[in-house]
């Protein structure tokens, strides 16, 4: 691999602008959200600043839970408060070596306390082959594309 594609930057791999909610909304309304745009990770804002992360596993556990109604839970008493947030220049191995080191699902990106972007194991795959690609003389390492 080449030493230049071990330094592309994070910003260059995630999704770009991702669909959010704030703390004091539903689970129903997170959950409903989730569906509609078929995502599992949702950064969870007060006053427009990252307060943390709610995951479709953390509404599903919820959901189990006998006498509990997800339209009556706030975002705020499911979601997780220790984010791993990181600058949309931090290098995608570090990003990546840290997600497997932990079990990241996924990770906020943020540009002072703006939310840019979101980088998941999904993204984590693409930045995959499109670094593995660069490597055989095809496309090369960058944004993904869908194709």
């Amino acid at each position: 691999m080449k030493r230049s594609s071990l330094r592309l930057p994070i910003g260059d791999f995630m999704t770009a602008a991702p669909h959010s909610i704030g703390r004091d909304q539903t689970l129903s309304s997170a959950l409903a959200l989730m569906h509609r745009y078929d995502i599992r990770h949702l950064p969870v804002l007060e006053g427009g600043r990252i307060a943390g992360l709610l995951s479709q596993r953390d509404v599903m556990f919820v959901e189990t839970l006998r006498d509990v109604d997800p339209a009556k839970v706030a975002v705020e008493e499911a979601m997780s408060t220790d984010v791993y947030a990181v600058g949309p220049q931090t290098p995608l191995v570090e990003v990546v070596a840290d997600m497997a080191e932990h079990k990241y699902g996924c990770v906020v990106v943020v540009e002072g306390s703006h939310v840019a972007g979101i980088f998941t194991t999904v993204d984590a795959l693409a930045a995959l082959v499109s670094v593995l690609r660069s490597t055989e003389g095809g496309q090369p390492a960058g944004a993904h594309t869908n194709s």
